[in-house]
């Protein structure tokens, strides 16, 4: 499945975005999904995952409440609404399938910039 974010931008903090990923390739239903970030010279970190039929979902400490993961698999397409936004929330934002771990299993594709200013 090849994946594409978009949706980022820059806000002040306390500010709102909603992110999109758009799915195509393989059928984009067969998986659980997930959003991770990277912050400049750091690894790429877990942020939000959603499982594909109970669509259960599970999210990192540090966004939890603020931020919503959300699928439209009629859209082949995975949300990110991020309410409350902080500076340490800066980042480049990317979606990749997940496994039963919330582990990546797909490329990272091409990620959007979320960046918060003070």
């Amino acid at each position: 499945v090849q994946l594409q974010a978009s949706g980022g931008g820059l806000v002040q903090t306390g500010g709102s975005l909603r992110l999109s990923c758009a799915a195509s390739g393989r059928t984009f239903s067969n998986y659980a999904m997930g959003w991770f970030r990277q912050a400049p010279g750091k690894e790429h970190k877990f942020v939000a995952a959603i499982r594909r039929i109970d669509l259960n979902t599970r999210y990192a400490e540090s966004v939890e409440g603020r931020f919503t993961i959300s699928r439209d698999n009629a859209k082949n397409t995975l949300y990110l609404q991020m309410n409350r936004l902080k500076p340490e929330d800066t980042a480049v934002y990317y979606c990749a399938a997940v496994d039963n771990w919330y582990r990546p299993v797909t490329s990272w594709g091409q990620g959007t910039q979320v960046t918060v200013s003070s």
